[in-house]
């Protein structure tokens, strides 16, 4: 039973992680991480354009790439720590949304079962901000364990700050 774990260092990524490793039985385990170049990201802009782009050598790295390599690694080490041994990383290029790729790595693993946070965003900041949990509910041929945040579970001292805070 391959289980693939998404992993965006948000709190309620490391609650997911946590709770799967906690409450699964130990097998094979996939953290991913999705990623995309920071043009890619502001392609949209208009002012994109007029950006100086720095030529990338073939087979360096993207900054961002090393930072998703970095960030699954930290997932891992989550995982480890909650019990888990047979933990692998990946650090996937996003071609589109976020949920696409956790549902393609999936389907690519053939994975028993994928796990993923959820904000707990409801109403207007929910249609604002997007779902990728229940995105990839909807859009998986597997079956998705949406783990809810946990209020009384203090911040990873590594992750990010909240974007739903306020």
């Amino acid at each position: 039973m391959t289980v693939l774990i998404a992993f965006d260092g948000s709190d309620d990524s490391q609650a997911a992680v946590d709770y799967a490793a906690r409450r699964l039985k130990a097998g094979p385990t996939v953290i991913m991480t999705v990623w995309e170049p920071l043009l890619t990201q502001l392609s949209w802009a208009p002012l994109a354009a007029a950006v100086p782009v720095a030529a990338q050598a073939p087979g360096d790295k993207y900054e961002e790439e090393k930072q998703a390599e970095q960030l699954a690694g930290k997932g891992a080490e989550i995982a480890r720590a909650a019990g888990l041994t047979e933990v692998t990383t990946r650090a996937e290029r996003g071609g589109g949304p976020v949920w696409a790729a956790i549902v393609d790595v999936a389907d690519e693993l053939d994975a028993s079962l994928i796990v993923t946070g959820s904000r707990g965003l409801a109403g207007a900041r929910s249609v604002i901000l997007g779902s990728v949990s229940t995105r990839v509910l909807h859009h998986a041929h597997r079956p998705v364990l949406v783990v809810p945040p946990h209020k009384d579970v203090p911040p990873h001292k590594d992750a990010p700050p909240r974007e739903d805070a306020g």
